[in-house]
This record gives structure tokens, C-alpha cells and sequence, in this order.
């Protein structure tokens, strides 16, 4: 792998490390301004046939979308570790390398818009997502925590707790089901990255105040 992004190539170059259906959770690195990697979530878009391409949408003026426009790709690679994935979903995560310690595998990709538009006021932005060049670094069986898919979702939760588009109350009773599920079924990794969600957001204490105010 090269230490910037090379553009797109013929879809022949590469192919993904992993298999992907439907949307799969992933975390993007792309080379910012500063020459330092930026570290973000980025949900994947499986095509229905084996000769589409897979996609991907920024929303909002991230660093993910400058980044694509500045360097024409970054490098997608797949987390085993859900404390890695929170802080790339909800922080400045900013790296000297690509390539994290947690990363089972990776790919880097070119990335070319094809589609814009906007919904209730937030601008978006597809692509398509082209491998240039990937490696699996980790092989090992899968095994499945309810846990690490509730930690994975309050991110999204947490991510829209102040976008007008949402109702804050639905938001916070879904955070409390993925404390609740991450704290029955996750493990200590779990748990701490739940943990950092909380330190970043403090939507617990927004929960007990909303309660508050109800009576």
C-alpha cells in the first residue's frame, strides 16, 4: 500500500479482502490537509450483482467528503475492536498511519462521486468505491455479540442526538436499550467502548434530565 491514496484503477486491480451484504460497518481513513489520516465510520453498500460497485454516502461537510474531493480515495479497513470503532464514529481521530493496530483487513480504494443531493437540510454525497490494493492482516473464526451491534447503532444514535431531523426522546430510549443490551450481552471491550459513548455525549444525564422535566 502506498502512503497516499492512488486513485481510481480498473475494478481488476483489487479485490475486496472480506465479503460484504448488505450495509457493512467500517472504518475509513483518509488523508487530510495536514498530512495526517483522518479516522471515520463509513457503512458500506453491497450491490445486488458481483459487476456493480460498491458504495458508500458522507453526510454533512466532513472531513471523509474534503478528503475524498482532495485526495480521490483513502483506505477502508474492517475493526474487530468496537473501542476503535467509537472513536473513529465519534471523534477527531486523526493518525500518522492508515492502518490501525485493530484492523482485521483493509483496502484501499478509489472513491468517485456519482450522486449529491440533500435531505431536510443536510447535504449527501455517494460513491463508488473502487480497490486498488488490500491485505487480511487477521484471520480467525467470527463469532457473533449482541453487544458489539449495540454499540455499533448507538453511534448512530448518539451521532443525531442534535440534528432537528430526529426526536431527541426516541433517540435516548434507544441508547438506553444498547446500554442495556451492551451491559447483559457484551463483553469488557464492549462495555468500555459503550463507556466512551457515554463521556462523549453525557446523554445519560440529558436522559435523567428529560424525566425530570416529565413530571
Amino acid at each position: 500500500m502506498t502512503d497516499e491514496p492512488s486513485g481510481a484503477v480498473s475494478p481488476s486491480a483489487a479485490e475486496w479482502p472480506v465479503e460484504l451484504r448488505g450495509v457493512t460497518e467500517s472504518v475509513v481513513a483518509t488523508l487530510g490537509p495536514n498530512d495526517r489520516w483522518n479516522l471515520a465510520a463509513l457503512g458500506l453498500h453491497a450491490p445486488d450483482s458481483s459487476d456493480e460497485p460498491v458504495t458508500a454516502t458522507t453526510w454533512g461537510n466532513t472531513r471523509t467528503r474534503r478528503n475524498f474531493h482532495r485526495q480521490g480515495g483513502g483506505v477502508v479497513q474492517f475493526v474487530s475492536d468496537p473501542r476503535a470503532f467509537v472513536e473513529a464514529a465519534m471523534t477527531i481521530y486523526e493518525v500518522e498511519s492508515p492502518v490501525l493496530d485493530a484492523a482485521d483487513a483493509w483496502v484501499e480504494v478509489g472513491a468517485t462521486m456519482v450522486d449529491s443531493g440533500d435531505d431536510e437540510g443536510t447535504h449527501w454525497e455517494q460513491w463508488e468505491l473502487t480497490p486498488v490494493d488490500a491485505a487480511v492482516e487477521e484471520t480467525r473464526p467470527f463469532t457473533i455479540n449482541r453487544g458489539f451491534g449495540a454499540v455499533v447503532d448507538a453511534t448512530v444514535a448518539a451521532s443525531r442526538l442534535d440534528v432537528p431531523a430526529f426526536d431527541t426522546d426516541d433517540l435516548l430510549a434507544r441508547l438506553e436499550y444498547f446500554a442495556e443490551t451492551v451491559q447483559k450481552c457484551g463483553g469488557p471491550r464492549e462495555r468500555e467502548a459503550f463507556a466512551r459513548i457515554d463521556e462523549l455525549t453525557g446523554w445519560r444525564e440529558r436522559a435523567s434530565q428529560r424525566r425530570n422535566e416529565s413530571f
